[in-house]
């Protein structure tokens, strides 16, 4: 069976902060508890992931010598 390839329109980064928004818009409508909970951790790992990215792919980043 042959596997099948999706080709990303949307940078990574933007799918990232997306995604955060998201979780956020969706986490304020919820009232208090566990799921609301993991919405807003889930929205800020999205948000770390994507400061980790803009890190690793920055110019100023040398490479070991």
């Amino acid at each position: 069976m042959p596997r099948r390839h999706f080709k990303n329109i949307r940078t990574f980064p933007d799918r990232l902060s997306d995604f955060a928004r998201e979780a956020r818009e969706r986490a304020e409508k919820l009232p208090p508890g566990t799921e609301r909970d993991d919405l807003i951790r889930k929205a800020r790992q999205a948000e770390i992931a994507s400061h980790l990215d803009d890190w690793a792919n920055s110019t100023g980043l040398q490479p070991p010598k």
